[in-house]
């Protein structure tokens, strides 16, 4: 068989993934044009930014879709091992930002490492699973795979706690995905709840995030929440209009960051909110039909962890902006400015869909 016939990417993942990536940026330059030109004197400021940050994504995504993903076992690895030297290095030389220190610097460009974190335990786990796949019914091995992320999950937890809880829940996905048994993560459950514990309580300002969401109208941090709140409800069924926005008008601080999904609810409503979302399940129910007809194991836990991944993140998103649980700072994948995100989740995809174009 010839190469062109072997590679047919899942065309309604791409169709759904190049709408949400235009809906994002259009979002995005509407959300953060009143912020750029107050700050920057450029209301095309962010939007630049991102603009770049896709088309370098785009360019990994093609590049990852290319390769064979079988290749990638060679370097998994190495790839996790990169991923916590460059998150201790974050705790030692990383810039801070609005009071947490989760990036580096490279010259001009910065990063973080959190990021490519996830991509890095995707790939590391799906490798230490497919070889592991016959002692995966064991309490032993799965506790043994569990302690290999806890590094990665403490260090990058020690600054950013809500991508902690991604890379673990990652990792709960994938065990789960992988083992016969069921009873036994009824431990993992317990571990993990009692690891996040432990988290809140080394950082005192976690505990008063748990304070502030119960009760946002009694603290001054709870002023974003609560913008965040009126712009949902007066954005009602079919919203203000795009570009419409008063929230984003200073009211909801940094509203192209991790509360843009209150803009969209008030410029475009529930209506348009709801299409996002669809877009986002779209792409969720192609990632498990990719897992379930995956050639292999490896594929299949490729997609489930790239699955998990968006799954979670979404959710932890929206529940945040609604205030459904306590404020975690995470963002809104393809739409929320932030163009380490962007970059990294085309990646993932371009390995998704390296998956897919060996289904047959």
């Amino acid at each position: 068989m010839s190469e062109p016939e072997k590679r047919k990417y899942d065309v309604t993942m791409m169709a759904a993934l190049c709408m949400l990536v235009l809906a994002g940026l259009l979002i995005l330059y509407s959300t953060s044009a009143y912020n750029g030109q107050i700050k920057f004197q450029d209301p095309f400021y962010y939007l630049k930014k991102q603009l770049f940050a896709t088309a370098l994504g785009a360019a990994g995504m093609y590049v990852a879709a290319r390769i064979d993903y079988h290749l990638w076992r060679h370097v998994a690895v190495l790839g996790y091992l990169a991923a916590v030297l460059l998150s201790i290095a974050v705790l030692f030389v990383g810039d801070e930002y609005n009071g947490s220190k989760r990036w580096l610097s490279l010259g001009p460009l910065s990063f973080q490492p959190s990021e490519f974190a996830k991509v890095a335990v995707i790939l590391f786990l799906a490798h230490v699973i497919t070889k592991n796949i016959q002692e995966m019914g064991k309490m032993r091995t799965l506790l043994k795979i569990m302690a290999m992320i806890l590094p990665i999950v403490g260090l990058v937890g020690a600054s950013n706690l809500s991508t902690a809880i991604i890379i673990l829940g990652i990792a709960v996905v994938l065990v789960f995905v992988a083992s016969p048994k069921y009873g036994q993560f009824v431990v993992m459950g317990l571990l993990g709840m009692g690891f996040m514990g432990v988290f809140l309580a080394l950082e005192s300002y976690r505990l008063e995030r748990i304070a502030i969401w119960r009760n946002p109208e009694d603290y001054e941090k709870g002023y974003q929440t609560l913008q965040g709140l009126y712009a949902i409800g007066s954005g009602g069924l079919f919203g203000r209009g795009l570009g419409e926005s008063v929230q984003k008008l200073g009211f909801v601080p940094e509203a192209q960051n991790d509360m843009i999904f209150s803009i969209i609810c008030e410029e475009l409503g529930l209506f348009g909110a709801g299409i996002i979302l669809l877009l986002f399940l779209i792409l969720i129910w192609r990632f498990y039909v990719t897992a379930s007809r995956a050639e292999d194991l490896f594929g299949a836990l490729i997609a489930s962890g790239a699955m998990a991944h968006m799954m979670i993140q979404v959710i932890l998103n929206i529940s945040v902006v609604t205030n459904t649980i306590p404020n975690t700072g995470i963002t809104l994948p393809f739409v929320s400015y932030g163009g380490t995100s962007v970059v990294f989740l085309l990646i993932e995809m371009g390995l998704v869909f390296s998956v897919s174009s060996l289904v047959k």
